[in-house]
């Protein structure tokens, strides 16, 4: 009897979903360390390897009141962007988004403009990421 295998079998585009799920694998094992280091084990966090917009690596969405988040893997990055991408400090930095996230979320309700609430988060994260 013959086995029947995949038309792109041993192709290339094989061998670059294969990276790309390692890559992904990477990243969600890395997010749930951070995530397990700082405590938030309350979050139920699903994970996705799809587009997200071209200027991030990565991003995180968070439903608090849910405590549920999905961290998302940029799977639209240019050759070049891959070169720089660091899978471990990106599940990191992510980790952090949702370990400040609370706070974040709070600071929205106050009255304060939008914009320094982001950029004072994403300081505190850069920070924490360099820290940690």
């Amino acid at each position: 009897m013959r086995e029947l295998l995949p038309k792109n079998w041993g192709s290339s585009s094989m061998a670059k979903n294969s990276r790309n799920n390692r890559e992904f694998e990477t990243f969600k094992r890395e997010f749930k360390k951070w995530q397990d280091k700082f405590g938030l084990l309350g979050y139920h966090v699903y994970f996705k390897h799809e587009p997200c917009g071209s200027d991030s690596y990565a991003t995180i969405n968070v439903a608090q009141s849910a405590m549920v988040a999905t961290a998302i893997l940029n799977a639209q990055i240019t050759a070049e962007e891959k070169k720089h991408r660091d899978l471990k400090a990106t599940a990191k930095h992510e980790a952090i988004h949702l370990l400040v996230h609370r706070l974040e979320n709070l600071a929205y309700a106050r009255f304060l403009d939008d914009s320094e609430i982001v950029e004072a988060s994403e300081e505190l994260v850069r920070r924490l990421a360099r820290l940690l």
